[in-house]
């Protein structure tokens, strides 16, 4: 039996699906099987997965479900102890693997590793963006109010953990993934491996990026998660819907949109006032004015001229974004 089974849910992503599958077969960690689960695609991803040779690769076909249903699928056929989840359009560096298996050897009590995140444009080109997260043991409270799991593609969770607290909510068509997380932080230790070990696709069709279906299921994920919570803790719940807000009201941005992006930032303090002092919206509006001033290419090279910066003086931190 493998180690590690790796579920990679993909759905008319062959674009990127390629550059994704590769980044699993040149891991260090060996013991490994790779599980692609087709939701119903119409594009060649069917063929193209049949044709591979190396017998680590199963395909697993079925009609559309959404990610949560692939990923369920990937959980019910997986052999191994431990299971990654891919994105078909992110990747993952070599290491990834080995050093999240050490994570979980090494610990019996963590349930999950999370690692570090770089942000790359749909050409795979890496950007600046480093999004950070140093959340480990108990973390429910810091992970009820906000998303510590920058993306999908960066946890291995034990296997044990979903016979524990179930599988993905196949009613969540948007933010799933935060759902579940939130659910294993209840019962068990997380990890951080802190180190960018995977690439994280930002395009313009990406499920997050709709923002009336990301923010409304983001929304439930907050109803579900304070509905059996304790009094103590419902304080909590105003500050995740403002976090909420003003998370997805980064998103605007990769289409130019800033009177939504404003619009959602102000929302965001209705719920949660002491927002207006953090780095994130602070950050938020004066990106938003810069791009109305320079453009997007006078923005872009302001960019690029803080990135040379950074390189030049290592000891300046990269924030996250959103």
């Amino acid at each position: 039996m493998p180690q590690v089974s790796v579920v990679i849910p993909t759905y008319n992503a062959i674009a990127y699906l390629p550059d994704t599958v590769a980044s699993v077969l040149e891991q260090t960690y060996p013991d490994f099987e790779l599980l692609i689960v087709d939701d119903g695609s119409s594009d060649r991803t069917v063929e193209w997965v049949s044709a591979l040779t190396d017998p680590r690769i199963r395909l697993i076909t079925q009609e559309n479900q959404g990610s949560a249903g692939a990923r369920n699928r990937g959980i019910a056929e997986a052999q191994g102890e431990y299971i990654a989840f891919l994105d078909a359009d992110d990747l993952w560096a070599p290491t990834k693997l080995e050093k999240q298996v050490r994570c979980l050897e090494a610990d019996p009590a963590v349930g999950l590793v999370n690692t570090w995140v770089v942000n790359m444009d749909a050409a795979g080109n890496l950007t600046d963006q480093v999004l950070m997260s140093d959340a480990e043991g108990e973390i429910w409270q810091a992970i009820a109010e906000e998303n510590q799991i920058f993306c999908g593609s960066s946890p291995m969770v034990r296997r044990s953990c979903f016979e524990t607290v179930g599988v993905f909510d196949q009613t969540l068509r948007s933010a799933e993934d935060w759902d579940m997380w939130i659910r294993i932080a209840a019962r068990y230790h997380f990890a951080v491996v802190k180190e960018p070990l995977v690439f994280y696709r930002q395009h313009a069709n990406s499920k997050s990026n709709n923002l009336q279906r990301h923010l409304k299921h983001r929304l439930k994920v907050i109803d579900k998660t304070f509905a059996s919570a304790s009094s103590e803790v419902q304080y909590l719940k105003n500050r995740a819907y403002g976090r909420a807000h003003l998370s997805v009201a980064w998103k605007p941005l990769l289409a130019k949109d800033y009177d939504t992006a404003l619009s959602l930032r102000r929302q965001a303090l209705t719920y949660y006032p002491q927002l207006r002092s953090t780095k994130s919206y602070l950050r938020l509006g004066l990106i938003i004015t810069a791009m109305r001033w320079l453009g997007p290419q006078g923005y872009q090279k302001l960019r690029n001229l803080l990135h040379t910066l950074r390189k030049q003086k290592p000891w300046l931190k990269q924030e996250v974004p959103g």
